[in-house]
């Protein structure tokens, strides 16, 4: 769990976690907190590891996930949003030979009408992208094989994205996830979620897992329209004046450019991917 400030809410969840899984180890990655976090979590027992200074929720997951001792990795936060009880029908998804089980939030879950629409948003672009329905690309609940999570830190950002990345990630690399439908509790304590900045990095993100993951379905498109408008141009001031036009010709190299870069980037995410096969990549 990664933790920053959420001591009032770590007090009444990890009961709770080791009621559902008594012999889990139960790992709270301390994002530089300011509250008594950390002599909370020693208190009850719970392995901490401290980071002197914020670094991010997604800095804290790759700290967890290098030093958790098992073979399957369940994240969740700290807020007391995610219901330990939930946790047995990720590990069922695992069991039965998926690589990743995701704790899909139902609509009534969603903070606010607005992230709702955000997330339907990102969802649905990244199901164009992978060819298959993702239920909730942004859940931070889920459960994943260690030995695969870890081939992938080194492409994980440190901010609040890492859900996103992990998730283009697997389906990438060819691996199972599955999509346990989960409700969701309000949070304990303050958001570290800032709607203006956080939502414009969200929408930077999108295209960033677009050329992660398959680069030529971001750039094919923008190559096409740069072409129609260059031959749509061009045909229109010919028909109508009979003379040729720069707009034209800077469009038309325009689409070639951006069909090059695609493939180039096409390229070089297919050499990202044959890399983490080879086993863990960290930075």
């Amino acid at each position: 769990m990664p933790a920053r400030d959420e001591a009032r809410s770590l007090e009444a969840l990890v009961p709770r976690i080791r009621a559902v899984v008594a012999d889990a180890e139960i790992l709270v990655v301390d994002d530089g907190s300011h509250d008594d976090t950390v002599d909370l979590c020693t208190r009850l027992g719970v392995r901490v590891i401290s980071h002197p200074v914020a670094r991010g929720n997604g800095a804290a997951i790759k700290t967890g996930a290098r030093c958790a001792s098992g073979e399957v990795l369940v994240f969740l936060d700290a807020d007391g949003q995610h219901r330990p009880e939930d946790i047995p029908g990720l590990l069922e998804a695992i069991a039965s030979g998926y690589d990743m089980a995701v704790g899909a939030r139902t609509r009534s879950s969603q903070a606010g009408a607005h992230r709702a629409l955000a997330n339907a948003f990102y969802n649905r672009f990244a199901s164009w992208m992978v060819g298959q329905r993702v239920r909730d690309l942004t859940s931070g609940f889920r459960a994943v094989r260690a030995r695969l999570f870890r081939r992938f830190l080194y492409l994980l950002p440190n901010g609040f994205s890492y859900p996103t990345t992990i998730t283009m990630s697997f389906f990438r690399a060819g691996h199972g996830v599955a999509y346990v439908p989960i409700e969701t509790d309000p949070r304990i304590g303050r958001s570290h979620v800032r709607l203006m900045h956080d939502g414009v990095r969200f929408l930077i993100i999108i295209f960033k897992v677009g050329t992660l993951y398959a680069p030529l379905k971001v750039f094919l498109p923008i190559s096409f329209l740069f072409g129609a408008i260059g031959v749509g141009y061009y045909l229109y001031v010919y028909l109508l004046y009979g003379r040729f036009n720069n707009v034209s010709i800077i469009m038309l190299i325009s689409a070639i450019l951006v069909f090059l870069i695609g493939l180039i980037s096409e390229q070089i995410t297919a050499l990202n991917y044959r890399d983490s096969e080879s086993g863990p990549i960290e930075d």
